[in-house]
């Protein structure tokens, strides 16, 4: 088998930008190792994802409706017109402000009109400008004046006002008697190219090329230049307006703003405009002074951290009283409002003073109640600072804010945000209607109109699949859900040589022991008595979380009559525990000892049996398998060795942006089950999303080996599977874009395909390849239903693309909010599954999560990624990384940035059980 494409299904048509080339016959050729990694394969085909082969027909038939609106287009024998804009002052500086070039052009428009063919433009508020038909000229050069913009030049160390002016901000009568500040600006408009409007005619049959992904960049300018001209912050192709009633408090100065979401896509039933409610996050618009007490916690002004305010609010725009001219903040003074001083040039030529910002305005007449203490803010350039007090500035409305969220602010985000399904489409029906597309002159030159409704789809509901616990029998999960009620767990493990360790918790340990033994017993689970319960020290409480678990450890050391097995931690704090990292690393990476955390708020026997499920789980027992697997008949895996992998890549929060990514990849062993995961998890380069250590061969003075992550996963597999090697490898795939498919099929697989031929140069395994996206704007909706769609329904018409292999899937039960569905794209299926089966697998794969027991919104197989690279990532502090390891040793580097540190590595007694559960 040739794993690049032999085993393809029907080549569709190619696209215009992909160019295949013919594959070098290995005939009479000496067997060849796989190539190094990053070495160049001019001969390897370019793999394209898989067209849809059928549609699926298994499940109750259940009509919906979906937030897709048609899109009717008249014509398309026109072309697009593609300018470069470039913007310049009278002086030939580039133009650096991104909030000012939408003013210019519109401005240019309404001045050149005619000049400009009576042309409508899309505009991306940058570089780029887009007519339908060209302009008159190919190269067009105009001077534009624009009226009434803020000032920014200012005296030296000035509060406001124009070079030899005595004024705050334009408040004196010579400001008055000039009415406005006026710029000149130089604009290049340049012809760069065409793009013909058929592409998007081409694109709806499923023939996808650069010219159709212009074309659709193109509308969706237009869309954005229209809510620009609405007042909108826009955030990709997300809108937000300036609606008070549309912000959502969450805490700390920081506020939820709902928009909505609008892009067009091509799908089966043509061109649609999808809308979807969005939510990003703004500061708190007001006072500074305000902003900076709540964002704090603190009481009064003179608590402030300044150092952290001027972190906090360098970039954000002001608008200043009384004037209300608006400005971005550059930095804060050095002094406070009463000691900052500047040179006041006299009105009468008697030369310049000396004065405080302070006494400035109370000459002129402002009081000020407690800016004196307090420094100024500084909106000026770097040798010539501009200085306002900060009582006189108010922080502007729809700013974004990009920083993360703390726990509780998250919690509060999502508790406030939910809508049920009725409220989302009323929500969405209005968006569309406020937006007033069909005004848009761009989209009526084109021939463009929107639908009001929404489309009606086809869905199949699929019927849940058996399970099987340890009291024998077969049972059927309800509406996504079931529980142990009456049930032990399938394969039960035995708790012994183990312990408690309790960092201060407070709890009534004994109680809870003997409850979780209690519970153990009622659910199959024999737990013996634990060897101790190790209490923390008081004096430890204020160390850092380091020494704490050190300290514990020697306890736990000195006073066990051996290594235990298993070690239960009761953390304090029950969200983010400085504790929990320290302790996972310590028992996982350095003794291998098992570990389960709680934060012992509100025990009952519910939350003792999740606890006894993950306890199990990681523990090497099974709590529920799948019917199917036990007997075992899963269509085309049961009968050949086949594992399945799940592959995520966690990255930092907003404002880490040098934190390195983590890398996760879980693998099924013990075939023929596919309920049982181990993980591996590597740390690579900040924001990377492709995985670049899944093939890693390297030459030692033993030879060549592969240090990459999926060698181990295969060698575990095959010591687990009765000494089988896997002949159909199935990987799941989160988190990438369509634009990364390509990346997938011809990065990612070459090197999991090459890992396989390193360990056996005539081992050819069979390769289904499918991506996870969550992160998308599609929802569906059951008409005058207020209640979610039912676990288990699949749609793949309609909504879905015109040629490619994909569905969308609500497997869990939608209890809060609205549903959103998986969906999934099949990239690649050599092993050949129907698409009544793979459905069927995917939906399985949901019901496989040994954490709970419910069906979850995604494969088992992600989930477990996730959580494998979230608990690892934990195990190190990134937050000095950029400055720690920039002369580290043993750190590697993707893509020649920093070193990146290696994660510890699991201690080998758990690298393979579930220790992430």
């Amino acid at each position: 088998m040739d794993p690049h494409g032999e085993d393809l299904p029907p080549p569709p048509p190619i696209p215009s930008d992909v160019q295949l080339v013919q594959a070098e016959s290995d005939k009479g050729s000496p067997s060849r190792s796989p190539p190094m990694k990053g070495q160049a394969q001019p001969n390897k085909p370019k793999r394209i994802p898989a067209a849809r082969p059928a549609l699926a027909t298994r499940g109750q038939k259940i009509n919906l409706l979906s937030n897709h609106y048609r899109v009717n287009v008249k014509g398309t024998a026109d072309y697009f017109y593609h300018y470069s804009v470039l913007l310049k002052y009278e002086d030939d500086r580039a133009v650096d402000g991104k909030g000012i070039g939408r003013k210019v052009i519109d401005k240019m428009k309404q001045t050149y009109d005619s000049e400009l063919g009576n042309k409508d433009f899309a505009y991306d508020g940058e570089k780029t400008l887009f007519t339908l038909g060209p302009l008159p000229q190919n190269k067009n050069e105009f001077v534009v004046v624009l009226e009434d913009l803020p000032s920014g030049r200012t005296g030296k160390g000035s509060p406001g006002g124009n070079p030899g002016e005595d004024s705050p901000g334009g408040s004196d009568r010579k400001r008055l008697r000039k009415p406005y500040n006026t710029k000149t600006f130089k604009v290049e408009v340049n012809f760069a190219t065409k793009i013909p409007m058929s592409a998007i005619a081409q694109s709806m049959k499923g023939h996808e090329s650069e010219n159709s992904q212009e074309a659709f960049r193109v509308l969706d300018i237009i869309l954005r230049q229209h809510s620009a001209s609405q007042g909108c912050l826009l955030v990709r192709q997300s809108f937000f307006h300036n609606n008070p009633n549309n912000f959502i408090d969450l805490g700390g100065g920081v506020m939820g703003c709902r928009g909505f979401h609008s892009s067009f896509r091509t799908t089966q039933s043509g061109l649609s405009l999808n809308i979807d409610v969005s939510t990003t996050m703004i500061v708190k618009p007001g006072p500074v002074i305000d902003f900076l007490v709540v964002n704090q916690n603190v009481n009064h002004p003179s608590q402030i951290d300044w150092q952290k305010a001027k972190r906090m609010l360098k970039n954000l725009r002001i608008r200043v009283l009384p004037s209300n001219q608006e400005y971005k903040i550059v930095g804060l003074s050095d002094l406070p409002c009463g000691e900052q001083t500047f040179m006041l040039k006299q009105r009468n030529g008697e030369g310049e003073r000396e004065v405080t910002v302070s006494q400035y305005y109370k000459e002129k007449g402002t009081d000020l109640r407690y800016s004196d203490h307090c420094p100024c803010i500084n909106v000026g350039k770097p040798r010539r600072p501009t200085f306002y007090p900060i009582e006189l500035c108010h922080l502007v409305s729809l700013q974004r804010y990009t920083k993360a969220l703390n726990s509780l602010q998250r919690a509060s985000l999502v508790e406030k945000s939910r809508q049920k399904p009725q409220e989302r489409m009323q929500i969405l029906n209005d968006a569309l209607r406020r937006s007033n597309y069909d005004s848009e002159p761009m989209l009526r030159a084109c021939g463009i109109s929107i639908s009001p409704s929404f489309t009606p789809v086809d869905g199949r509901v699929l019927q849940a699949p058996k399970l099987k616990t340890g009291n024998g029998g077969d049972f059927s999960p309800r509406d996504g859900r079931w529980n142990f009620n009456n049930k032990t767990l399938i394969r039960p493990c035995h708790v012994d040589k183990w312990a408690v360790v309790n960092f201060s918790a407070r709890c009534d340990v004994r109680s809870l022991i003997r409850d979780l033994i209690r519970c153990g017993n009622m659910k199959g689970v024999k737990i013996d008595d634990p060897f101790n319960v190790f209490e923390e020290g008081r004096n430890m409480r204020g160390t850092p979380p380091n020494v704490r678990v050190d300290e514990m450890f020697e306890q736990v050391r000195t006073k066990l009559p051996g290594a235990p097995r298993f070690l239960l931690c009761l953390l304090p704090e029950r969200k983010n525990s400085d504790i929990y990292g320290p302790w996972k690393r310590k028992c996982l990476a350095d003794f291998g000892i098992v570990t389960q955390c709680l934060a012992p708020s509100k025990v009952n026997d519910q939350y003792l049996t999740n606890l006894l499920l993950k306890i199990n789980a990681k523990l090497g027992g099974m709590n529920s398998l799948l019917q199917v697997e036990d007997v075992p008949s899963i269509p085309l895996i049961s009968r050949v060795p086949t594992i399945i992998l799940g592959m995520d890549v966690s990255h930092g929060s907003p404002g880490q942006a040098d934190r390195p990514s983590i890398a996760a990849v879980v693998s099924s062993r013990q075939w023929p089950l596919i309920s049982k995961y181990r993980a591996s998890v590597h740390a690579q380069s900040a924001k990377l999303e492709m995985i670049d250590s899944l093939f890693k061969p390297k030459v030692t003075a033993d030879g060549p080996v592969d240090e990459g992550i999926i060698k181990e996963l295969l060698v575990d597999f095959y010591s687990s599977s009765g000494k089988r090697k896997p002949d159909h490898v199935i990987i799941f795939r989160d988190g990438v874009s369509e634009s990364q498919f390509s990346q997938v099929l011809n990065n990612e697989l070459d090197q999991i395909m090459a890992a396989c031929k390193f360990l056996d140069e005539n081992w050819n395994p069979k390769f289904t390849v499918i991506v996870a996206q969550k992160n998308h704007h599609t929802k569906f909706f059951i008409q005058n239903d207020p209640n979610n769609v039912p676990p288990g329904t699949v749609i793949d018409n309609k909504v879905c693309h015109p040629r490619n292999y994909d569905f969308y899937m609500c497997s869990h039960k939608g209890a809060i909010g609205t549903t959103r569905p998986t969906h999934y794209h099949v990239l690649l299926d050599q092993i050949g599954f129907t698409p009544d089966d793979l459905q069927e697998l995917v939906h399985s794969l949901s019901y496989v999560y040994q954490r709970s027991t419910t069906a979850i919104s995604v494969v088992a197989p992600i989930c477990y990624a996730h959580l494998a690279a979230t608990q690892v990532g934990q195990f190190m502090k990134f937050d000095d990384y950029q400055s720690d390891t920039s002369s580290s040793q043993g750190g590697h580097s993707s893509g020649g940035g920093a070193p990146v540190p290696e994660l510890p590595r699991l201690h080998e007694k758990v690298r393979s059980s579930m220790f992430f559960c």
